[in-house]
């Protein structure tokens, strides 16, 4: 199964659990910052793992993730889907926003969303690298 990863980041914590998750998926996965691709591209994939971290008020990122993510959400019934991301304040709401939208837009969350607080440690970086393992099967 094709897998991809499409991620923001702003400080690098982010990017770096993306590349967590490329490592453990290998050659059948491809990479890509939001800014580099498009929703119509990145529907074509069966997997998809979509990274962002908590911005402002635990939102997502509302200029260039945001926008990419609601034109691609309507795309997602069919895909196996995994969030992801890191924050610095607050207790994780974005995340349990951002799965809520996917599941009352009946979207198959394939695994349990990964946040970071601050840098990923390595108990977190070998855990993306298990899902991607598993992602790209």
């Amino acid at each position: 199964m094709k897998s991809v990863v499409v991620y923001w980041s702003m400080t690098g914590n982010t990017e770096e659990m993306a590349k967590a998750i490329k490592d453990g998926a290998g050659d059948n996965c491809d990479i890509f910052e939001v800014g580099n691709t498009d929703a119509q591209t990145i529907a074509g994939y069966q997997a998809i793992a979509l990274g962002c971290p908590a911005m402002g008020d635990e939102i997502l990122e509302e200029n260039e993730f945001q926008p990419f993510f609601d034109e691609l959400l309507p795309k997602l019934k069919d895909q196996q889907v995994f969030l992801f991301g890191s924050y610095d304040w607050g207790d994780g709401q974005w995340m349990q926003n951002w799965e809520e939208i996917c599941t009352s837009n009946k979207v198959k969350l394939a695994y349990d969303s990964i946040i970071s607080n601050l840098e990923p440690d390595e108990n977190t970086i070998n855990e993306l690298k298990k899902i991607g393992e598993n992602f790209s099967k």
